[in-house]
């Protein structure tokens, strides 16, 4: 019963650091979009899922370098605090939408 109760626990915290797509689109419109010069469906289509996917391993390190080059006036951010709560909302919003996903965000 112990356990059962433990697990639980567990399970019900574990939902509660989950990414999430939405959360990740609507981040990207609020701080990234006036960075770079991509609308939500572009940026999303710029990338493979798999390719997303590395681009935010070892805390975005690829992401964070990429656009900081691409976009010099975004690298302030992208090294921030802030920028590390919401990446993993964004890599979420942008494996959703990948080249390769077949789904289209609803966001411009």
């Amino acid at each position: 019963m112990k356990k059962l109760f433990i697990a639980l626990i567990a399970l019900t915290l574990s939902f509660g650091v989950m990414a999430d797509a939405s959360k990740g689109q609507k981040y990207y419109l609020k701080y990234l979009r006036p960075h770079f010069s991509y609308n939500g469906q572009k940026f999303a289509e710029k990338y493979l899922k798999v390719e997303w996917k590395r681009m935010f391993k070892k805390d975005a390190k690829r992401f964070i370098k990429t656009f900081s080059k691409k976009f010099p006036e975004s690298a302030t951010f992208l090294k921030s605090e802030r920028f590390q709560k919401i990446a993993p909302h964004i890599k979420d919003f942008t494996i959703k939408y990948a080249a390769d996903s077949g789904e289209l965000p609803s966001c411009s």
